[in-house]
């Protein structure tokens, strides 16, 4: 059965078929812009050094972990140009070019992947800074980042903007996954590696697929049949949608680990007293299981809060849990329930304490600078709470960034630091145009928990103090909301005696 198009659409669209042919496509060098891709995409001695020092930069920042470092490293990464002169290769189906660019981008990532895991494997450093998890768990986000900083390049490109490719590789950051991947197979850990590689693929497949629709879209191959065109069409479709399951697959679980998270601590909180403090919470996520792990000051003990959670946790996220929570008896003179935490640690690692938990507080030691004997640790649920030497004018996010270094120099060990002192007021949290500083906000969360103080969010819109109350609570720290008057700040509550819960 033909449809029938009205003749007044075909006549629209034809008419803007040659206004684009004359006035968009006709206005593009092809000749210019493919000599420039064939001289920028292949292998050369200058691609080769500016592989091994973005390698180098790249590996130092995600070591570190320092952002400013990482940025350095995409600006010299060479590997952008390879990527779009494979597509510009499947655009115009140059064989020659497609294997010239799959050439130098072999070599290259060949080159930064062992490069990177020699030099983790020699280095005393190897520790999962935050740096390195962020590219292990790639998502339908880092898809959509690589299709749309894609066409922006191959964009710039086309119309002689060359400068804005720069700019580019910094969104697609292609380097730091590869060195990710290098830092997986020198430390035998086929999650990161196996993550970090995802990403690289996916960025590199998406830039490639939609660079050459780019050109095909500005006049790139069109001495191509139709039946080409299809093929190019499929592949690029195709593509995409393989790419997407695995990473709505990983979206769909982060997203669940964060409800996740909040349901938990919800549950636990509201099934104790409205005295009740949450002193630890660890949540391990398995394909069919989680299991969960807390600690609680209660002024009331209760024996079946395990089983009892257990089943509701279970009915609510629809998955079978592993629980316990260990709690500890408050009181209302803070000294005692200390004095009770303490004495509930000594009695756990009285008659454990062997020679594994030393080396494992040496090994903390030499990240936080703190004396063994100020540490408290307990064998049973594999904690260490420790203070750090103080450095000063290092924020909040330093001590987290020690934190991180701290738990994997002890694997199998939760270890939580103490911060040496919280300031006068805790860290500002930028909100601005209706949007909270996320990080920002993990950092005063943190510091909440570790020190055991209470925030006090005053001033500002209503909306505002409610939105930072609530998500300083959710990620784990305390907050009340405070007076209306003024701007909005952030305030301590009275300090309690000591940080130690």
């Amino acid at each position: 059965m033909n449809v029938a198009v009205p003749a007044g659409s075909r006549s629209r669209r034809g008419r803007f078929r040659r206004w684009w042919r004359i006035n968009v496509i006709g206005s593009v060098d092809h000749d210019a812009v493919l000599r420039q891709v064939a001289d920028e995409a292949g292998w050369s001695p200058r691609y080769g050094l500016m592989i091994v020092l973005s390698m180098a930069l790249s590996l130092l920042g995600l070591l570190m972990p320092s952002v400013a470092v990482l940025i350095g490293a995409m600006l010299i990464s060479p590997l952008m140009m390879p990527i779009i002169g494979l597509g510009f290769g499947i655009a115009v189906l140059d064989v020659p070019d497609i294997r010239k660019s799959l050439i130098a981008l072999a070599i290259g990532a060949g080159l930064a992947v062992g490069l990177s895991a020699a030099l983790v494997a020699l280095s005393p450093i190897q520790t999962i800074t935050s740096e390195i998890a962020g590219r292990t768990r790639p998502t339908l986000f880092d898809l959509l980042v690589a299709f749309l900083s894609a066409i922006a390049g191959a964009y710039a490109l086309i119309r002689g903007r060359g400068a804005t490719v720069v700019g580019v590789a910094i969104a697609i950051a292609l380097m730091p996954p590869l060195c990710v991947v290098g830092f997986g197979i020198a430390t035998h850990n086929a999650t990161v590696a196996g993550g970090a590689l995802l990403l690289f693929f996916t960025n590199l497949i998406t830039i490639a697929l939609t660079a050459a629709a780019m050109a095909r879209i500005y006049g790139f191959g069109r001495h191509l049949t139709p039946r080409n065109t299809t093929f190019q069409i499929v592949l690029f479709v195709g593509a995409m949608l393989a790419l997407s399951v695995p990473l709505m697959a990983a979206l769909r679980q982060i997203a669940f680990e964060s409800l996740a998270q909040r349901q938990v601590r919800s549950a636990i909180l509201s099934h104790f007293p409205d005295e009740a403090r949450l002193s630890q919470l660890e949540i391990t996520y398995d394909r069919n299981a989680m299991r969960v792990r807390a600690v609680v000051l209660t002024p009331q003990l209760d024996a079946r809060a395990d089983t009892a959670l257990a089943t509701q946790l279970g009915q609510r996220l629809e998955r079978r849990l592993d629980l316990h929570v260990d709690q500890i008896r408050s009181s209302a003179d803070q000294q005692a329930t200390e004095a009770a935490q303490i004495a509930k640690v000594n009695e756990r690692a009285g008659a454990t304490f062997g020679p594994a938990r030393e080396r494992v507080l040496a090994q903390v030691a030499l990240v936080t600078g703190a004396p063994v004997d100020a540490m408290q640790a307990d064998d049973a649920s594999r904690t260490v709470r420790t203070p750090v030497a103080e450095l000063p004018g290092l924020p909040p996010r330093g001590y987290r960034a020690i934190e991180a270094r701290a738990r994997a120099a002890a694997p199998g060990w939760q270890v939580e630091v103490v911060p040496p002192v919280a300031g006068d007021a805790p860290p500002a949290i930028p909100f601005e145009g209706g949007v909270v500083d996320g990080r920002a906000l993990d950092d005063a969360a943190w510091l909440s928990a570790r020190l055991g103080r209470g925030i006090v969010v005053g001033g500002g819109l209503g909306a505002q103090r409610t939105a930072l109350v609530d998500g300083i609570v959710t990620r784990g720290g305390r907050a009340t909301v405070g007076p209306s008057a003024g701007p909005l700040s952030l305030t301590w509550e009275a300090p309690v005696a000591s940080p130690t819960r």
